[in-house]
């Protein structure tokens, strides 16, 4: 969907500010899980099963995780409501912009539901997959580090399209009263 790209270097930098401070929350999860995701690898600790098991995962990560789930849905809701803000300042979502940009807040009842069951459910994951032993952990932190590596690429990717125009095209989901007002 072709749209006017925010006018001033504020917007810009503000749609920035959102979309970049997500994904610098995406980067710092990969950076931390990299070398646990590695580590099994590295030390040749799988046998032949679990190396197969790892590579099922990996694909199955990459799929759901990074390209149904960031690709299809994250990445350009996010950019959405990036791009919204960067022409529709407020100073408290300017100041929390990667957190509005997540749907965390002003949003409607359903992102806001979905967006914070999806923040504690990962709280959850990391609680639980932090009492696994290697490999295991290695096995599951690589699955992880695919998807979210491939939902940076498509972060950046949508955000790079849409300073040249072409925003992603979906619902940014804001509340029924400023939804009705744009």
């Amino acid at each position: 969907m072709r749209q006017e790209v925010p006018q001033s270097r504020t917007n810009v930098l503000i749609a920035a500010w959102g979309i970049l401070g997500f994904a610098a929350l995406l980067v710092r999860a990969i950076w931390k899980l990299w070398p646990l995701a590695y580590t099994p690898i590295r030390d040749h600790m799988m046998s032949t099963g679990q190396i197969a098991l790892w590579v099922g995962w990996v694909g199955w990560m990459w799929y759901s995780e990074g390209y149904k789930t960031f690709q299809k849905i994250v990445s350009p809701r996010v950019v959405a409501r990036g791009m919204w803000l960067g022409r529709n300042p407020k100073p408290l979502l300017v100041a929390l912009a990667p957190f509005f940009c997540m749907g965390l807040f002003h949003a409607t009842r359903r992102r806001i539901i979905t967006a914070w069951i999806v923040v504690l459910m990962i709280v959850g994951l990391i609680v639980s997959v932090h009492f696994l032993s290697q490999p295991w952990r290695g096995i599951v932190d690589g699955g992880v580090v695919v998807g979210l590596g491939w939902g940076l690429g498509t972060l950046l990717l949508y955000f790079g399209r849409a300073l040249a125009g072409n925003e992603p095209g979906v619902d940014p989901e804001l509340p029924a009263s400023v939804a009705s007002a744009t």
